[in-house]
């Protein structure tokens, strides 16, 4: 299947199949609709054949990604379950420094990773990368002092770089503009949940102290890292590649989904990629607007997945409480990416909806920064966890939404998540050892982001406004007649 569907013309005539070769009449009407179905037909054959993407897709992807944001946020549960004393990670800022020493490869590799995907082929980068980084974690159980701790997390970072961008990439290559936000948003809610509950299921393994001769917190890496290796495996089977080479639908299948999205944004076969093109794609002044943007995003979602525990702590509630308490936060985040997300698909507008979670975002660091009362900062935590968790799928489908060619979408989509991994690092340096409980310099800094991300989606609303009201009277024209997604 996947050596014959890059040959696949788009547009059929009747009686013809996708080669142009007079074809026999088929028993099934599935197999024959695309080339002069009815209308209702044809809307059974899209609603039928996306249910099976999604399928295929969405609950692999989304519980991959979780395993990433696992493996490289559960440091702060290993911590207090006995690896900051046995590896003395409290002295000066040592903590700090494994926790953002990760993100140094993760935003360099980013780039070459997206581009070079289609190379190396879907399922082996992807897989691999799922492997060798579920070998570093299990490894990360059996470090001696924090400077091998340093190494592991460089490690974990490197094979990690490409995964994000490679998901979302291949994500929006698939779907219309107008369905991306939906399916990013699920693909991510099923990270939020798994993530919501990874600092509970990392203390319960915490608990094994003492087995094998191994402390709690190693047992946290060897259980989560065993994990990722044996979905690594999982993946190489499953994991799907681009709608014009994939092998799990027919080949009728895979033109009415290349022609769906040559309709919409003319953009369904992939074009080379040169340096000269990526050079070209990144002199486009949006795509580093859409990263600051992404990174005011990851910050605050950074700052929570890595130091909520720590920060229920500073509350006054005890340890086992603290991690009780981590979960709610999460499960009220994941209903509310996916509603705003649902809106936003519905109502055709980006630049809206990420504007009322940023506020939500604003709101909530605010209220768990300055109120008084544990319970009011624990509210908090919701809006804040839920505006910036909402804010991720929110900018990845307003910057797909925008963006022609295969080419210009791998180029985008890393440099956004490599700015991500920026956010990354300035989440675990502003929230500082000696600020602990109220981490305030680090509350502060979260807030003005989020009034920057406001600033920064204004001006790329204005822009896309200005140029669709240009392109309407007809003063300028793109690629294709495609109008920016406000």
């Amino acid at each position: 299947m996947a050596s014959t569907t890059n040959s696949i013309v788009l547009g059929c005539q009747s009686g013809e199949d996708m080669t142009g070769k007079a074809s026999s009449p088929s028993s099934s009407d599935v197999e024959r609709v695309v080339c002069g179905a009815t209308v209702d037909k044809k809307a059974a054959l899209e609603r039928r054949i996306l249910r099976r993407i999604d399928l295929r897709m969405l609950p692999l992807l989304g519980l991959l990604y979780s395993l990433a944001l696992i493996d490289r946020t559960n440091l702060g549960v290993a911590r207090i379950a006995g690896m900051g004393e046995d590896l003395e990670l409290s002295v000066g800022t040592r903590y700090s420094l494994v926790s953002c020493v990760y993100f140094i490869p993760y935003i360099l590799l980013e780039l070459p990773s997206n581009v070079l995907l289609r190379t190396f082929g879907t399922r082996n980068l992807l897989s691999f990368c799922v492997i060798v980084w579920g070998a570093v974690q299990l490894a990360m159980a059996f470090v001696p002092n924090w400077k091998y701790l340093v190494l592991c997390r460089v490690l974990l970072g490197a094979f990690e770089a490409g995964f994000f961008p490679a998901l979302v990439f291949i994500i929006t290559t698939w779907y219309q503009r107008h369905e991306v936000q939906k399916r990013l948003a699920a693909f991510y809610l099923i990270s939020i949940l798994t993530g919501g509950f990874s600092a509970i299921m990392a203390y319960g393994f915490s608990q094994l102290a003492g087995r094998a001769g191994l402390n709690g917190w190693s047992w946290i890496f060897v259980i989560e890292g065993a994990l990722t290796i044996v979905f690594g495996c999982v993946a190489w089977v499953f994991l799907p590649e681009f709608p014009d080479n994939n092998s799990f639908l027919t080949r009728e299948e895979t033109k009415f989904i290349l022609e769906r999205i040559e309709e919409d944004r003319g953009d369904a076969l992939p074009d080379a990629v040169t340096l000269r093109k990526v050079l070209q794609h990144l002199s486009d002044w949006r795509i580093w607007v859409y990263g600051i943007m992404f990174m005011c995003a990851s910050i605050p979602a950074y700052a929570i997945g890595f130091f909520v525990t720590v920060i229920l702590s500073g509350m006054g509630w005890n340890l086992e409480l603290a991690l009780l308490l981590s979960a709610p936060p999460y499960i009220f985040a994941a209903l509310s990416v996916f509603v705003f997300a649902w809106l936003s698909d519905h109502y055709r507008l980006r630049a809206l909806f990420l504007a009322a979670q940023t506020l939500l975002t604003f709101i909530g660091f605010t209220i768990t920064g300055f109120a008084q009362q544990p319970g009011w900062r624990y509210f908090g935590l919701f809006l804040g966890n839920a505006g910036s968790a909402g804010c991720i799928p929110g900018i990845l489908a307003y910057s797909s939404n925008n963006v022609v060619s295969h080419s210009k979408r791998a180029v985008t989509t890393a440099i956004i998540i490599s700015f991500g991994g920026l956010g990354g690092i300035v989440a675990t340096t502003i929230f500082r050892q000696q600020d602990f409980p109220r981490y305030i310099p680090g509350i502060i800094i979260t807030i003005s982001c989020q009034v920057l991300l406001l600033v920064l989606l204004g001006i790329l609303s204005l822009n896309f406004w200005y140029h669709n009201k240009a392109k309407r009277t007809g003063a300028r024209s793109g690629h294709i007649d495609l109008l920016y997604t406000l």
